[in-house]
């Protein structure tokens, strides 16, 4: 990040500060949150049935509905991520990983990129978890999922976003997920 200063490194992100200018001629100092990106994976059974987890977030005290995810490893296709993370994360493999949309999560303070992808042609090989990841996958009905969003059990921003995306264009392949 050019002109930036790092003022933290940390093991998932690090921070970067930035003095940036003002309208009025001064100069502000902005922080930059700098992960690496990560996907988030639809995995679709059959055309009315998904596979969510309910992950536990320690971050905000509570275990969330969402869909699998994952942050990319260095150098990482983010297609190969996605097979790795629902494979790990749900104990299915897909035979086929579509790119969907890509979307910045946080842009007003971060620079993390989430690539959505659907899989498809799933067979159950089982989960595998690492250490401190407590996760439990579950086979829902699409329209119940949609209905979790509606009624609020389901409050994170990238399952929220994939599935009503899905939705609205069932049969969007991007052309690239960067």
């Amino acid at each position: 990040m050019p002109g930036a200063e790092k003022v933290f490194a940390g093991v998932r992100f690090d921070v970067h500060a930035i003095q940036r200018g003002a309208r009025s001629g001064g100069s502000e100092r902005r922080e930059v949150v700098v992960p690496r990106d990560a996907v988030v994976i639809l995995p679709l059974l059959d055309a009315d049935r998904v596979v969510l987890i309910r992950n536990e977030r320690f971050a905000v005290g509570q275990t969330l509905w969402e869909l699998p995810a994952g942050t990319l490893e260095a150098g990482e296709d983010p297609a190969a991520c996605a097979a790795r993370e629902l494979r790990e994360e749900t104990g299915y493999e897909p035979s086929r990983v579509e790119p969907m949309l890509s979307y910045y999560m946080s842009p007003g303070f971060c620079t993390e990129r989430m690539h959505a992808y659907r899989a498809t042609g799933l067979r159950h090989v089982g989960q595998e978890l690492n250490e401190t990841e407590r996760i439990e996958a579950e086979v829902v009905p699409l329209n119940q999922a949609l209905t979790m969003v509606r009624d609020g059990r389901i409050i994170d921003a990238k399952t929220i976003a994939t599935l009503l995306f899905h939705v609205q264009f069932p049969d969007a392949v991007a052309t690239a997920a960067g």
